[in-house]
């Protein structure tokens, strides 16, 4: 099976070893990775703050970046998964390229779902030894309806402690500009879930969203909390 990588801006700028470790999940089982490097943003942070022109031209450049011969199109970040899934086809709603949209929209996943529901993959052979929560992030339970396999893949990871937190469900806060125009709100919302995953005894907060956890884990360093964050690529690549 050939994979595409679909790697969000923050995750190459600032956390490069998800997406490697991303690879070395799907190599490990048996998909041919490629990756464009030429691609670039799929057009989300514009769209949020409402410039649908420039999020539309941005977008454009995604789609022609990414119509492969690759069977799948796959992300380590729910967010924009989301976006390309939900919100291209509204971008480019009665267009030339609506087909292009409507396939590549059939083809994009994000990690975790990928690996879950296409690959069929649950136990990786994966080892961390620690007790964690997981972090449901709002794009990832409300735009791509993901919530049982991050967790089914999390539970086989031989010596992982994994304890739900109350109001799991809530947003850590991060919301993209929203973190930047309301900030104490943000930060506000992000002393809550971490509160939470502390009250759990948990040792670290797992996510599918690298953008919540830069928000939690920027709090968390602020505050000297006994917290760590990881990825779910990062979990599932360890120990072997």
């Amino acid at each position: 099976m050939k994979v595409q990588l679909f790697i969000p801006c923050f995750v190459d700028q600032l956390y490069p070893s998800t997406a490697l470790n991303m690879i070395k999940v799907l190599e490990k089982l048996g998909c041919t990775v490629d990756y464009n490097p030429n691609q670039t943003c799929c057009g989300q942070p514009a769209f949020n703050a409402g410039f649908q022109t420039e999020a539309k031209a941005v977008a454009e450049k995604f789609i022609k970046e990414n119509i492969s011969h690759a069977d799948y199109l796959v992300a380590p970040s729910a967010s924009c998964t989301g976006f390309v899934c939900n919100y291209y086809p509204q971008l480019f709603d009665n267009s030339s390229i609506h087909n292009q949209i409507k396939d590549l929209r059939s083809r994009t996943y994000e990690f975790s779902s990928f690996l879950v529901n296409v690959l069929g993959a649950e136990d990786l052979g994966a080892s961390m030894k620690m007790k964690a929560t997981y972090h449901d992030s709002c794009a990832a339970l409300r735009e791509c309806k993901i919530k049982e396999e991050p967790r089914k893949l999390l539970s086989r990871v031989a010596g992982l402690d994994l304890i739900e937190m109350k109001d799991v469900e809530t947003c850590c806060g991060f919301g993209g500009t929203f973190s930047i125009k309301y900030e104490p709100i943000s930060v506000a919302m992000a002393d809550q879930k971490i509160n939470n995953a502390l009250e759990t005894g948990a040792e670290a907060i797992i996510s599918t969203d690298l953008s919540c956890l830069m928000h939690l884990n920027g709090c968390i360093e602020k505050k000297q909390l006994p917290l760590q964050t990881f990825h779910i690529a990062d979990v599932l690549a360890s120990g072997w």
